[in-house]
C-alpha cells in the first residue's frame, strides 16, 4: 500500500467547504490540476465522472462514499490497483481542517504507488490552498 495526506486549516465552515466540493462542475475553477471534468450523476454514492488533468488523459473516477458537511471519497479502479482519495473536513478550535487523503491498495500497490503516489498528490499543497481562498471569500 501507498499513502499519503495532506491538510490545511481555514476560517470558513465545513459547510462552506462541502458546498464548493459538492458543485462537481466548478472544480476546475479552483484545482488547477483539472482541465476538464464530466460528471454522469448527482453528487452521490455510484457517481461516476471523468477527470482530464491538463495535458494528460482522462482518469475514469467513481464516488464511493459521502457523509454531507463531513467527508467524501472517490476511487480510481485499474484492475490491480486502486487509487481512493478521501476528502475529510474536520473541527479544529473554531476552525474547519481540510484533508486530503490518498491511498493506492491492490496487488499492484507497491510497483505503482511509489511513482504514480507522488504525481497525483502533488498538487494538493496548491489545490487546498486554493479551495481555501474561495471558502473564504464565501
Amino acid at each position: 500500500m501507498w499513502e499519503y495526506e495532506h491538510s490545511v486549516e481555514t476560517a470558513a465552515s465545513a459547510g462552506t467547504v462541502w458546498r464548493h466540493w459538492s458543485d462537481m462542475a466548478l472544480w476546475p475553477r479552483w484545482n488547477d490540476g483539472i482541465e476538464s471534468i464530466e460528471i454522469d450523476g448527482p453528487f452521490a454514492v455510484g457517481t461516476t465522472f471523468t477527470m482530464t488533468p491538463p495535458g494528460d488523459e482522462p482518469i475514469r473516477m467513481r464516488l464511493t462514499e459521502i457523509e454531507p458537511d463531513k467527508w467524501f471519497t472517490d476511487e480510481m479502479d485499474a484492475g490491480d490497483f486502486v487509487v481512493r482519495t478521501v476528502h475529510r473536513l474536520e473541527p479544529a478550535d473554531g476552525r474547519t481542517r481540510i484533508v486530503y487523503r490518498t491511498e493506492i491498495t491492490g496487488p499492484a500497490a507497491d510497483e505503482v504507488g511509489p511513482q504514480l503516489g507522488p504525481a497525483i498528490t502533488a498538487d494538493f499543497p496548491d489545490v487546498l490552498a486554493a479551495l481555501v481562498r474561495l471558502a473564504e471569500e464565501g
